[in-house]
């Protein structure tokens, strides 16, 4: 009796003390951005004993909060997401029934970076529910490259022979500077982002499905430049010195102050550059029952100073508010320089006459731009309010002298002789406000989000030509000259709700914006007979789908739909646009309509020790699909516009795969196949297109040791149909090599682009009574030379141990 009564007092001691010692506990916390303060979704958050053996684990939800339940005992933690260093919490004994960690900030993985295209391409693995990130401010190829060279190196994308950036095959693309417009990415062009130089970039973002926080417009997706901003404390700074055959000189730098609650933040770039080029063009026409030819060569140089200063400040009012004020301005004083020589030849190919024409313009640009923002945290965990407001005024302004004479001419009366000159002020003012306000639910898993978003854009050309004729007067070209009028009100709001279950997280939005455009030619030749006031006002809906299905930590599929819409731009609009060429003119087209697109988009994500994968599948519809057609010749001279032809269909397949085989070689590739229908007709003749093409692109990174690096990467891109003939296939092959010298305070890098001159543009053209082939180099082969000083910056690479302790060569330079 009394061995039972103590086999049972030891049966309910023992439970007792086996309960207490397995009493259950849990350890939450946040994730967030160091350098955005941010929150970062979808990190997973590991738990190891002492013996480093896994015992749990979870995911972040959309606002960077995880949640893990275990029992008692000693662990450590590790945060991991793609494209971000490993953070480590600290080995330490859990005994509270519930512990916060607070804050856990993540510094983006830039070593990984490096290791790949400088990982660029293994960076673009990370995938949030509606975005892929570059961070491109590491990547070898990249040293002293502009905006435009630097996303021509990014998966996806490819930089046409004009600066148009297509993404995925389509030119409706939205280019953002930290999330909104701006002068650095041009009033109607890619110039301006040539003179943004990469020492300032320090991600981008590529949105193929935006979802409806961003503005509707660009049917393709937006591609969003993040701009350098340190915010460390006391005084940080980069300065990057460069230099490059053919001829170019530059000097940046990045710094930051910080002070308790106040940070000040400059960026600063001076570079001066000289691009030569080159291109020729085949021309046949066949009107009625006669033939000639003509065959042109055209030499360019653009050179000339460009200047970016952008300077602000944040402070933190309290723990709750937050200001931020900041103010840009971009100055650039170039010149470009073209020579054409014209030879015209009769249907016997005899050569009959050869003109010469000589082109020298001066262009100023000027673009100020003015922002302030402010935010609002509540005592609510992720509940927050946010304002935005900007102001742009930019100013563009290009004088030309030109001089065409005849060499060869059997016409005596026909007198080329006569100098001409043209000047062209284009102006913009542009006023931004938007409000955004988040309201987390479901325990921080969910969220409702909301916004309002209002712009209005003026922009005035005033466009003349003139000729000096006989030696005594300047005569006005009518044909050629005009004042026009451009303003755009676009009105939104738009309402999104988000929520994450178990491995499941969605977002479900819709945005309406009221759109008024009102183009008015003020002084002008009206060609074609369009009304000179065109007024265009209209109300659309459109709703985004994002959801995520996280199969495990390493692999994720993703199912987007939205519905976009491509605005015209302003020189597509306005009917007169160039005079360079003045046997090939470039005009615009007041009465043309936007374009609107359903987008769909399927992927899927897998991560492991040594490689990334994505793969994606992915379908547009558009209607209203506008191109730009080369119109039947008029004597020798062609006019080219766009017009709205019908509905295309893009049915696409990309890969992105990132492979380390050795801890000294990484191989990166990306490949894009597509095939692109277009249906439609304009003035009763049909333009139908049904084009296979794809592009890839394949970097390989080799680490030489003690902190040297080699890089070479090729791109091709194949054949393609146009709905007037064809683009020919080019490829491109560049070298990379950087070298930390000075105990890591400095990086030495040398590239070449282009290394085998082979980034030729061709094309073929041909109509009803006309046949072009075209053949445009942009620029050779450039070899670049740039050398990087930190001042109290740790070099990127450095990793933390389980005790929350810094490891690395470069330990001694953190602050």
């Amino acid at each position: 009796m009394r061995k039972n009564i103590y086999i049972l007092l030891f049966i309910v001691v023992f439970g007792h003390f086996t309960n207490a010692v397995a009493q259950t506990i849990t350890i939450k916390g946040r994730i967030f951005d160091k350098e955005t303060a941010e929150p970062i979704p979808f990190a997973t958050f590991s738990l190891y004993s002492s013996d480093s053996v896994l015992v749990t684990g979870g995911i972040a939800d959309m606002n960077g909060a995880f949640e893990v339940s275990s029992n008692t005992g000693a662990y450590y933690g590790l945060v991991q997401v793609v494209s971000y260093r490993n953070r480590f919490v600290p080995l330490k004994r859990y005994t509270q029934a519930v512990t916060d960690l607070g804050k856990i900030e993540l510094v983006a993985d830039v070593k990984t970076l490096s290791e790949v295209v400088v990982s660029a391409e293994r960076s673009l693995m990370q995938m949030d529910l509606d975005k892929r990130i570059f961070n491109v401010s590491e990547d070898l190829s990249n040293v002293g490259r502009n905006a435009v060279e630097i996303l021509d190196n990014l998966p996806s994308i490819v930089v046409d022979q004009d600066g148009g950036v297509s993404l995925r095959g389509s030119q409706n693309v939205r280019i953002l500077i930290d999330g909104k417009p701006s002068g650095l990415a041009g009033i109607s062009s890619t110039d301006a982002l040539q003179a943004l130089q990469g020492s300032m970039i320090e991600r981008i973002e590529v949105v193929t499905n935006p979802s409806v926080r961003y503005e509707a417009e660009g049917n393709a997706g937006i591609i969003n430049i993040i701009l350098k901003k340190e915010r460390q404390d006391g005084l940080n700074a980069v300065i990057e010195g460069t230099v490059a055959h053919p001829f170019n000189a530059g000097i940046s730098t990045n710094m930051n102050f910080r002070k308790k609650k106040i940070n000040y933040f400059l960026n600063y770039s001076s570079n001066y550059r000289e691009r030569p080029g080159r291109a020729s063009l085949y021309q046949e026409f066949t009107p009625g029952d006669t033939l000639y030819f003509t065959r042109s060569t055209r030499d360019f140089l653009r050179t000339g100073w460009s200047h970016n200063f952008r300077v602000g400040t944040d402070i933190t009012i309290n723990d709750r508010n937050t200001l931020t004020a900041a103010f840009l301005i971009n100055v650039g004083d170039n010149s470009n320089l073209t020579d054409i020589i014209y030879r015209d030849y009769n249907v016997f190919d005899e050569l009959g006459r050869i003109v010469e024409r000589y082109d020298r313009e001066k262009e100023n640009e000027k673009n100020f731009e003015y922002t302030l923002s402010y935010e609002k945290l509540f005592k609510q965990e992720g509940r927050k309010l946010m304002f935005y407001g900007q102001y742009r005024d930019n100013v563009e302004v290009e004088n030309s002298s030109i001089l065409q004479r005849a060499v060869l001419n059997p016409n005596p009366d026909d007198n080329l002789d006569n100098p001409q000159r043209s000047y062209n002020e284009e102006a913009e003012r542009n006023t931004l406000l938007q409000l955004d306000y988040i309201h987390p639910f479901n325990g921080g898993k969910g969220k409702f989000e909301a916004g309002y978003r209002g712009t209005l854009r003026q922009i005035q050309t005033d466009y003349s030509v003139e000729e000096f004729i006989n030696n005594t007067e300047w005569v006005n070209y009518r044909n050629f000259s005009n004042t026009f009028q451009y303003d755009e009100n676009i009105q939104a709001l738009y309402a999104l709700v988000g929520n994450h279950m178990g491995k499941i997280s969605y977002e479900l939005g819709l945005r309406m914006e009221y759109t008024d455009i009102r183009t008015e030619l003020l002084d002008g030749l009206n060609l074609g007979g369009l009304e000179p006031i065109n007024n265009k006002s209209y109300i659309n809906f459109f709703p985004s789908i994002h959801t995520n299905y996280h199969i495990n930590n390493n692999n994720s599929v993703q199912v987007s739909y939205s519905r976009r819409v491509s605005r015209p731009g302003f020189w597509s609009l306005n009917p007169f646009s160039s005079f360079s060429d003045a046997r090939n003119i470039r005009i615009g087209n007041p009465d043309i309509d936007p374009e609107f697109t359903d987008s769909y988009e399927t992927g899927y994500l897998a991560n492991g020790d040594t490689h990334s994968f994505y793969g994606g599948v992915y379908y547009r519809y558009t209607t209203d699909a506008t191109e730009r057609i080369t119109l039947p010749p008029v004597n020798d001279t062609t006019f080219s516009k766009p017009v709205n032809l019908g509905i295309e269909r893009f049915y696409g397949v990309e890969f992105n795969i990132s492979k380390d085989f050795t801890k000294w070689w990484t191989v990166n590739g990306n490949a894009n196949f597509f095939r692109a229908i277009t249906e439609g007709e304009f003035e009763g003749q049909t333009f139908d297109r049904d084009t296979y093409t794809w592009n890839s692109r394949v970097s390989n990174r080799f680490s030489l040791g003690r902190r040297t690096n080699l890089q070479a990467t090729v791109f091709y891109r194949a054949p393609q149909q146009t709905t007037q003939g064809r683009r020919e296939a080019f490829y491109t092959f560049d070298l990379g090599f950087t070298k930390d010298i000075f105990k890591s305070k400095a990086t030495f890098s040398l590239n070449v682009r282009d290394v085998f001159n082979t980034r030729i543009f061709r094309s073929i053209s041909e109509g009803d009574d006309f046949y072009f082939r075209n053949r445009f180099q942009r620029t050779f082969t450039t070899i670049t030379a740039s050398l990087v000083f930190r001042i109290n910056q740790r070099k990127a690479g450095d990793k933390e141990n389980k005790n929350g302790e810094r490891d690395g060569f470069d330990q001694d330079f953190d602050n």
